[in-house]
């Protein structure tokens, strides 16, 4: 006798929610709102000072936005898994001078880079296993390890201080140098962009990062390893952290055990002013990148204004608190589009 088993029946593919439509529009709007603001921002700096944008004044632009635009982009995939690294700052610090320690000693310069980042990836998995196996909430951890990072940063270097002195002129050079107006460092930058927003959109583990971030438990539930999934993120944002902390070398050739203070809030500002939900699950690596952009051309727009500059944090906070807002704003009306688009069904 032949026992035959039921075919197991196709699974429906779930129609897009309206809500989430809703949520996609929204966070576009939000960065092209935001790509607009900083646009009419340099265009009003140009009208009210000829010489803002010179070909060296791009360049400077695009320098000081670059560190930040590293980080964001790692700190991006934490905040989509609904976690924060609050550590990148002295991530940054020790980083660089761990890099320029080695330099002194007629280093190389790729090694240098190499061993920024591999100190980066210590940091970040040591984060993301306390996270995720330790299962400690993410701000309390991440805080912890800043001042532990800052602590050993603080005790190792003293008073001493790297220039650019000490460091190769080559290196020095392509910290500078560039394609006409175009940084080399913005281009490793766009290149690193670029491709954690390729990884996000068409590999399956990147999109399990946002279903992560949208809820842990059903993430879980559907086989989606959580706590490998934090992990890696915390890991890559540890990578391009230490990254950052050898670009930082490079561009600005002076590191001291104060490196890297503050970062930490400037870079959580760039994520959530570019539209990364910090309650997890939606926005995107571009959207910080924006971000950055837009806050660090504050720091020049406002001089270049004849305005002081004690109103650039001011500036900062507020528009911390307005993206915020819009997030709320935003989570109310998917909680109204989802209530009545059950009450249809119902």
């Amino acid at each position: 006798m032949t026992v035959t088993t039921p075919e197991k029946a196709p699974v429906a593919e779930v129609p897009k929610a309206g809500a989430t439509r809703l949520v996609d529009r929204v966070f576009k709007m939000r960065e092209l709102a935001i790509l607009l603001v900083f646009l009419v921002m340099i265009g009003v700096t140009q009208a009210g000072n000829s010489e803002f944008l010179t070909e060296q004044g791009i360049k400077d632009l695009l320098l000081n936005a670059t560190i930040l635009v590293l980080i964001a982009v790692g700190q991006s995939l934490v905040v989509i898994t609904r976690n924060v690294d609050l550590s990148v700052g002295s991530t940054l610090g020790i980083t660089a001078f761990a890099a320029g320690t080695y330099l002194q000693g007629d280093g190389n310069p790729v090694l240098a880079v190499l061993l920024a980042v591999l100190l980066g990836i210590g940091f970040g998995l040591l984060n993301g296993l306390l996270v995720s196996l330790g299962q400690v909430p993410a701000l309390v951890v991440t805080l912890g390890t800043l001042y532990i990072i800052r602590g050993i940063d603080s005790i190792w270097v003293g008073s001493r201080q790297i220039t650019a002195a000490d460091l190769p002129d080559s290196f020095v050079d392509f910290g500078s140098g560039g394609i006409s107006a175009v940084p080399y460092l913005a281009l490793i930058a766009l290149a690193v962009l670029v491709a954690t927003a390729y990884y996000l959109r068409h590999f399956g583990s990147g999109r399990e990062l946002y279903a992560l971030g949208s809820n842990p438990e059903a993430a879980r539930l559907a086989g989606i390893p959580v706590r490998k999934r934090i992990l890696a993120a915390y890991t890559v944002c540890g990578a391009l952290t230490g990254l950052a902390g050898a670009m930082y070398l490079a561009r600005f050739g002076n590191v001291d055990s104060g490196t890297g203070n503050g970062y930490e809030l400037t870079v959580v500002s760039a994520v959530v002013v570019g539209g990364v939900v910090f309650t997890g699950g939606s926005g995107s690596v571009y959207g910080a990148a924006l971000g950055a952009m837009l806050l660090t051309s504050i720091n020049s727009v406002l001089p270049a204004l004849g305005v002081s500059s004690v109103w650039v944090l001011a500036i900062n906070g507020v528009l911390l608190i307005l993206a915020i807002a819009v997030d709320r704003i935003v989570a109310l009306r998917v909680a109204s589009a989802l209530k009545k688009r059950n009450a249809r069904h119902a």
